[in-house]
């Protein structure tokens, strides 16, 4: 083998490595002894623009939970759908808010639901997600009392996938995970970056103090945002995977669906990725192109050694982005030995979206052009 076949080989086994470091586990919630049922009433916030055909399924999986002390409050953020009825015809209690600033519909649609709740415990749910089972609930609001029920639970939803081009997300689904800072084998000595955002999870106490969405009304990206600011009013943000008991699909609608949501976050969200994270995240995200490299560098040779290292090395890149992208959500294996795509894929996205937001300085979502 060239000696340059030998360095490409050994980063590229080094990154896999670093991978590893990168992303050790995605803990979840742990199903609860059914005896265990003493929690204070909850208010579900479901802030809702246009969502008439996703928010179905959310709303019957509320209705089918064991756990029924909770009001289901659907804050209708100006939709110019029948979002309301859909709600109203499932049992939910719906509130008209329109947004007052361009951008800040998602967070004063929160706001106001908070402010008109009962329940001593607030959960916010985008309208997309779903519980998969009927203790859902429960499981979430024991693992919450578990931590001693202060600050914000937030569980980043399973992604379920029902068309190939959904399958593009699979990148984007782990980097979401590790930029949260807390899943490397170093754990939670590197400070949370914010919250998840589908699945939040607070006491109403907790939630006032930090401000709440109102302090973030403008914050495009308003899950870390409020995870911030919880963490300055040194309030604690646990971050756990939702596998098991909440799911969502993302950008059913199409591709261009897909390019618009992952462009209006990744730039900006990026920035509250710890430096040491974000290291060995482009490390990681470097080894695929290596692998790949590799591999055609090997077989353009004829070298056979070098095309057996080179071909394990993408093999096991190929199985550890599906091992780390499936605790994420049901992506297929098959799609992985096609890796080098998918980061591609992310790179040529993440790049558009920082053009969008520190060139352009606006991102469209869901019919509004925001201004960032």
């Amino acid at each position: 083998m060239a000696a340059s076949d030998i360095i490409n080989l050994t980063v590229g086994f080094v990154a896999v490595g670093v991978g590893f470091l990168m992303f050790k586990s995605l803990p979840r919630p742990k199903p609860k002894p059914r005896e265990e049922s003493d929690v204070p009433f909850l208010s579900v916030i479901i802030p809702a623009r246009n969502e008439s055909a996703r928010i179905t399924p959310l709303l019957e999986s509320l209705r089918e939970q064991n756990h029924r002390s909770f009001e289901i409050l659907v804050v209708d953020d100006d939709s110019t759908d029948n979002t309301a009825a859909v709600a109203e015809s499932l049992g939910a209690k719906v509130l008209q808010k329109k947004a007052e600033q361009q951008g800040a519909g998602k967070s004063a649609a929160c706001w106001y639901g908070a402010t008109q709740a009962k329940g001593e415990w607030l959960l916010f749910l985008d309208a997309d997600t779903y519980f998969t089972n009927r203790d859902g609930v429960r499981n979430l609001l024991l693992s919450y009392k578990e931590k001693g029920a202060k600050g914000i639970l937030a569980l980043q939803p399973f992604h379920t996938v029902r068309r190939l081009y959904e399958n593009l997300s699979a990148v984007f689904n782990v980097i979401v995970i590790v930029g949260m800072n807390v899943f490397t084998v170093w754990g939670d000595r590197f400070q949370t970056a914010g919250s998840f955002g589908p699945c939040i999870l607070s006491n109403k106490e907790d939630y006032f103090l930090s401000g709440g969405h109102k302090k973030i009304e403008g914050a495009l990206m308003d899950d870390l945002a409020l995870g911030e600011a919880f963490l300055e009013k040194n309030l604690p943000v646990h971050c756990l995977g939702g596998k098991g008991i909440i799911s969502f699909r993302m950008y059913p609608e199409g591709l261009k669906s897909l390019i618009e949501g992952w462009c209006k976050s990744f730039a900006i969200g990026s920035k509250s990725t710890h430096p040491f994270v974000m290291g060995m995240t482009i490390i990681w995200i470097a080894g695929s192109f290596i692998s790949a490299n590799a591999l055609i560098s090997a077989i353009s040779s004829a070298d056979a050694a070098a095309i057996t290292i080179s071909g394990l090395l993408y093999g096991i890149y190929a199985i550890q982005t599906g091992l780390f992208a499936r605790r994420a959500g049901n992506f297929p294996w098959f799609i992985f030995l096609f890796h080098p795509v998918l980061f591609l894929f992310f790179i040529g996205l993440f790049m558009y979206s920082l053009f969008r937001v520190n060139v352009l300085h606006t991102v469209t979502w869901k019919g509004r052009k925001i201004n960032v």
